[in-house]
């Protein structure tokens, strides 16, 4: 690839070529032409050429931190005949650091040739069209919307991990692109990995089946304390603190609120089989972590989301040091209450889930051995829509925590706030203002 003259990441490697559109707005408009000219020469294999079994299954990994390793391990570990045969990442040192892990791990099945790790902005679009059947993605939430729209559109299967967008914009975007992928009869399997966890399947089974009676409340929390962080290096532009530091940046994360806290939020719609709330209020701020290297995101949130038949669910988080952690969901119903972290019910119908000893019932592995056996039979799964719709939940939630205001999901829906920078490029990126509830407008 050709390369500007760009300023250098602190390994001083050399940035690739990144001819973008200057907003996301003509990143969208563009990314499906620019996807649809890749395709013409790298078509993905239809799902049934791989029913028999016994065809190679390529994969490309797009995001190279550390969850994307992970995603990369457990792909090419879900069955026979699979191999990561393109990485690419924003960053060379990240692309570095990937490609020594991953040729350790994976042995045989990394056979990633030189030509095929592919670096900055546009490192996507080189990925998807290298000719792999299945692309995992794993950058800064930001880019989902973006990349996942690329690959479908080139005629990849997908592995999407959570959230799939920051802001309502991008929420739409992916509810489009799924359509998309149901006509090409694609999978997309989505990194809610609660949902492909044996044992919360168990215990949901129980409560849709009736175990507690008709839920009427709901609780979740989300505590723990600090995240990484990264202090500035004096060689970095203002875009690359903020993709390196990523976490702490509304736009690149959606705050912890959305990356983190959508797990549990996620189980509350599963609780109520996916029927979404009507609206939430909720209060937030920052109290402990307000220097800068925390960027603009909140570190507490406390929501109540109301559902149409009545039902309120509780949901808290915190992201602050020396305070007492916990990750807890509890449904209360009319004839019982569900630990959901517990797997027990008590009440009328006592259970608890009993976990088979020969199974370890990892849920990151599940969810990419069901990606390939779906691929492989020609019966691809979809978690699209689902998927976007837990992720607005969690954007309805930080709209109420950042405007103190009550807001109904329809507004969330159809909300006008993109969090877009003006550019994709090296160089000044003016910093995002913190959310002052009540003076903070939603838009």
């Amino acid at each position: 690839m050709a390369s500007h003259n760009l300023p250098p990441t602190p390994t001083h490697m050399e940035q690739p070529t990144m001819n973008l559109p200057t907003s996301r707005r003509d990143f969208l408009k563009t990314s499906a032409v620019l996807a649809g000219a890749a395709a013409a020469t790298h078509l993905a294999l239809p799902s049934s050429v791989h029913a028999a079994g016994d065809d190679l299954i390529k994969v490309g990994l797009i995001g190279c931190g550390g969850r994307g390793c992970g995603a990369a391990d457990q792909a090419v570990k879900a069955g026979p005949n699979i191999q990561l045969t393109a990485i690419g990442d924003v960053f060379p040192d990240h692309l570095a650091s990937a490609q020594r892990t991953l040729k350790k791990d994976l042995g045989d099945r990394y056979a990633v040739p030189e030509k095929n790790c592919f670096t900055g902005f546009d490192a996507y679009k080189e990925v998807i069209g290298s000719g792999v059947d299945v692309v995992l993605l794993t950058t800064p939430p930001h880019f989902r919307p973006l990349h996942f729209q690329a690959a479908v559109e080139a005629g990849k299967h997908t592995f999407v991990e959570k959230p799939i967008a920051v802001d309502a914009p991008g929420v739409r975007s992916v509810l489009e692109t799924v359509k998309k992928a149901k006509e090409k009869n694609l999978a997309v399997v989505s990194g809610l990995c609660w949902r492909y966890h044996h044992g919360k399947r168990d215990t949901f089974a129980r409560v849709h089946e009736g175990a507690i009676g008709d839920i009427v409340a709901m609780q979740c929390t989300y505590n723990t304390g600090y995240l990484r962080c990264f202090k500035r290096e004096k060689d970095w532009s203002d875009m690359e603190y903020q993709l390196r530091n990523w976490l702490y940046y509304t736009w690149l994360s959606g705050d912890h609120y959305v990356e983190q806290h959508i797990h549990s939020l996620d189980k509350m719609a599963w609780a109520m089989k996916d029927d979404f709330p009507e609206k939430a209020f909720g209060v937030g701020g920052r109290q402990v972590r307000t220097e800068e290297v925390y960027g603009n995101i909140f570190d507490h949130h406390a929501v109540v989301f109301e559902f149409k038949n009545g039902v309120k669910a509780f949901s808290m988080c915190r992201q602050q040091e020396n305070t007492d952690n916990e990750i807890k969901d509890f449904l209360f119903g009319t004839k019982g209450v569900c630990d959901v972290m517990g797997h027990s019910i008590t009440g009328a119908n006592p259970w608890r889930h009993r976990p088979n000893k020969k199974d370890p019932d990892d849920m990151y592995q599940n969810e990419h051995n069901e990606l390939f056996a779906s691929i492989r039979s020609g019966k691809p799964i979809n978690d699209g829509e689902r998927m976007a719709k837990s992720t607005l939940m969690a954007i309805l939630g930080r709209m109420a925590t950042y405007t103190g205001k009550v807001i109904t999901w329809d507004m969330a829906m159809n909300s006008k706030e993109d969090l877009s920078p003006p550019k994709y490029e090296w160089g000044s990126l003016p910093f995002p203002e913190v959310p002052r509830p009540g003076i903070t407008k939603f838009s």
